[in-house]
């Protein structure tokens, strides 16, 4: 009886008090713009990027900053060595491998490089119009990561 307890109140917990981000494809957003604008913000990173990691596993856990990204925003989780062509904005991006088993996407490159160069992470935000409206590349603590999204929304 007291497992069956502990296990009500632990779910009860786990499924009402916290709220997942909702990340969108490319696709989608082209689809939901009809429906309703928002900007975009495209989170552009690797596997094998330790600050890209380190993002996803604290500053887009962070509830107050899901719930202002689901709320506010069109998300879009994109690994920028991605092999699948992607349609975007009526345009047609793909893989391209630059050795063995290496590679970068097109369209990672078109959101992400800033001064003739790509760093991840990469935070690209799009305008209602899929215009780019800033670029930044760097770590981003949930902290900062807020004030970001402040200053986006005004």
């Amino acid at each position: 009886m007291k497992k069956l307890i502990l296990f009500i109140i632990f779910f009860g917990f786990t499924s009402t008090g916290f709220c997942q981000l909702k990340t969108r494809t490319f696709e989608e957003v082209d689809s939901l713009q009809h429906f309703q604008k928002r900007k975009i913000i495209v989170f552009i990173h690797t596997n094998w990027c330790q600050f890209c990691q380190r993002m996803k596993q604290t500053t887009f856990k962070n509830q107050e900053i899901i719930q202002k990204l689901n709320s506010d925003f069109y998300f879009i989780d994109f690994n920028a060595e991605e092999k699948r062509d992607i349609t975007f904005n009526k345009q047609t991006f793909k893989y391209q491998p630059s050795g063995n088993n290496v590679g970068v996407h097109e369209l990672a490159l078109q959101l992400g490089t800033i001064n003739k160069q790509i760093v991840y992470p990469v935070l690209c935000v799009l305008n209602e119009k899929k215009e780019i409206i800033l670029q930044y590349n760097s770590y981003l603590s949930p902290k900062d990561f807020k004030l970001f999204l402040e200053k986006l929304k005004e």
